[in-house]
């Protein structure tokens, strides 16, 4: 049995080589929800108060994130190690399958376990995954990103971030939507301010190695887990919108629109609570 320790409605689980914060909100059925990073559960708080009266969520700081710290030296991390964290969480928390939501990177967590772990997931809903390992061109978005990561190492991680979001959005998009403070949960403002102590972490051990991912779309197919592949109706033409189209068609499945871009999980949140559902039912 994995070592829990909570307080209150948060907790911290022992995986191998780190320690993860989660939380909980709200009674019902088990419905775990995965950021990407560099943010962490707060960018989901918003989504997770509108779903917490009709199912129990969870949702945690991917490991080397915010408060889900390593015990170990920092490595590089990919998918397949965050694809057991996850897996981990349900096991020590639920007593059955769960239903699961994942955001940009953490989507991609999401994908990696509905493949490897298909009864432990009812359905899986991933919004916009950057998977530019399935698009044509992927020998350019290499080398796309591997340019952010020497700019990170250049010039720091603001110019890298600043690089690695236009990509992400797309040339000729409008600036990423900003949240209005005063509509955000208190767990988002807290993120905002933790998100910069990430930077370095996931522009030098995270963003490389998940951006290798592919998922499994053959067991995908094959499983017994409904997938929905959710895109922002402001979203650019970037690689989790261009992705997410390919990755739709393979599983032969209609993209679903959300309100909102890349982002609209959370800045978006009470529009999307009844898509949400919706999809998950």
């Amino acid at each position: 049995m994995n070592d829990i320790q909570t307080q209150g409605r948060t907790g911290t689980l022992q995986v191998p080589g780190a320690s993860l914060h989660y939380e909980v909100r709200g009674t019902g059925p088990l419905l775990l929800m995965i950021p990407g990073a560099p943010a962490d559960a707060g960018a989901l708080a918003g989504l997770a108060a509108c779903l917490a009266d009709r199912y129990t969520v969870v949702t945690y700081d991917q490991r080397g994130l915010s408060r889900s710290t390593l015990t170990g030296p920092p490595a590089d991390t990919d998918v397949t190690v965050f694809g057991e964290d996850a897996h981990r969480l349900i096991t020590a928390l639920g007593d059955g399958p769960a239903y699961v939501l994942g955001n940009s990177g953490g989507a991609l967590t999401a994908l990696e376990l509905a493949a490897r772990h298909p009864e432990q997931v009812r359905a899986l809903v991933v919004h916009e995954p950057p998977l530019p390992e399935l698009l044509s061109d992927r020998d350019h978005w290499r080398t796309v990103f591997r340019h952010v990561h020497e700019t990170y190492l250049a010039h720091g991680a603001g110019a890298a971030m600043g690089e690695f979001i236009t990509t992400v959005d797309g040339p000729d998009s409008a600036p990423p939507a900003m949240p209005d403070p005063s509509q955000m949960p208190p767990e988002a403002l807290e993120m905002m301010g933790r998100i910069q102590g990430n930077l370095d972490h996931f522009l030098s051990h995270v963003l490389l190695p998940v951006l290798r991912f592919t998922p499994d779309v053959a067991a995908l197919r094959s499983g017994p887990v409904p997938v929905t592949v959710g895109i922002g109706k402001a979203s650019g033409e970037g690689v989790p919108v261009l992705s997410s189209r390919v990755l739709a068609e393979r599983l032969g499945v209609e993209p679903l629109t959300f309100p909102g871009d890349h982002q609209g999980l959370a800045t978006d949140a009470p529009a999307c609570v009844e898509l949400v559902h919706a999809a998950l039912a």
